[in-house]
Formats: C-alpha cells, structure tokens, sequence
C-alpha cells in the first residue's frame, strides 16, 4: 500500500501543468510512479490517486448494487470527471480545466498527503481553512475520530 507524508507547494503554468513534486516522487512505487487518476475531492479540492491506490477504490464501486438509487447517484458524483493521467517527460501533470475550475485552482497550489492519496488545493483556500481551525477544535476532532469503539 502506498502512505503519502508531506506538504509542497507547486505553481500551474498557462496551460494548467504543475510539477509533481520530489518529494511525493520518491514516495511512489515503480509500479505507480507515472500513472494516476484524477477526481474531485469531498470539498473543493481534487484528489490525486496513484493508479495503485484507484484500481481497489474503483473494484469496490464496480461491486455495488446498480438497482439502487443511492449507488447510481453516488458513482455519478464520484467518478464525475474522473480521468487518468500520465507525468510528461518533464515530470508535469494536466490539469484539466473542468477540475481546475471545480476546485477554483488558478496559479498558486498545495499538494498535500492524504494517506494514499495527494489532495490538490488552492494555495489561499487552504491557507484560510486552517486559519479558522483552532488548536482546540482539531483537539476536539481527534478525540472524536480517535476514539472510536468498536462494536
């Protein structure tokens, strides 16, 4: 399985690549260094999945019951723009403009670790999330998912 640690800062260009950083680059496996898909975050944000990381997240969407309404409402809204994509001879990703758009990405932008996954958000709509997330709010949220009991 593949575990992300880090933070970077990137820029997009006028054609809306950026340059995947080192550090995540040395975090990848062979096998998926240079294929990844591409999808919407839960927030306005996009989510970069290392092809290795999609392909489970993909089997067990297929396995869901067609006949039901939620599921056909949910894949819709998941793999809504998903697409996949291929680091350039550079080392660049596409951006493309309908997921930029989305996640209102214009020049400035944070890759950020997300476990297995990179999370791609403007560089001020990330600043100003955690502006407004206190010590104690985040203290108050780990305590909460942290402490789960099992059943």
């Amino acid at each position: 399985m593949i575990g992300f640690l880090g933070e970077y800062e990137a820029t997009l260009d006028l054609k809306g690549r950026f340059l995947l950083p080192a550090g995540f680059k040395k975090q990848l496996t062979h096998k998926s260094a240079n294929q990844f898909v591409l999808n919407r975050g839960f927030e306005k944000c996009l989510t970069l999945y290392p092809l290795q990381s999609w392909e489970p997240i993909f089997s067990e969407i297929s396995k869901l019951n067609d006949f039901d309404p939620k599921v056909r409402e949910f894949r819709r809204y998941f793999l809504n723009g998903a697409i996949q994509l291929e680091l350039d001879s550079a080392g660049r990703l596409l951006l493309p403009k309908n997921l930029s758009e989305h996640a209102g990405l214009e020049k400035d932008i944070v890759l950020v670790s997300a476990v297995n996954k990179i999370e791609i958000w403007d560089k001020s709509k990330y600043t100003q999330f955690f502006e407004t997330f206190t010590p104690q709010s985040f203290s108050d949220l780990a305590n909460e998912v942290m402490n789960k009991t099992s059943n």
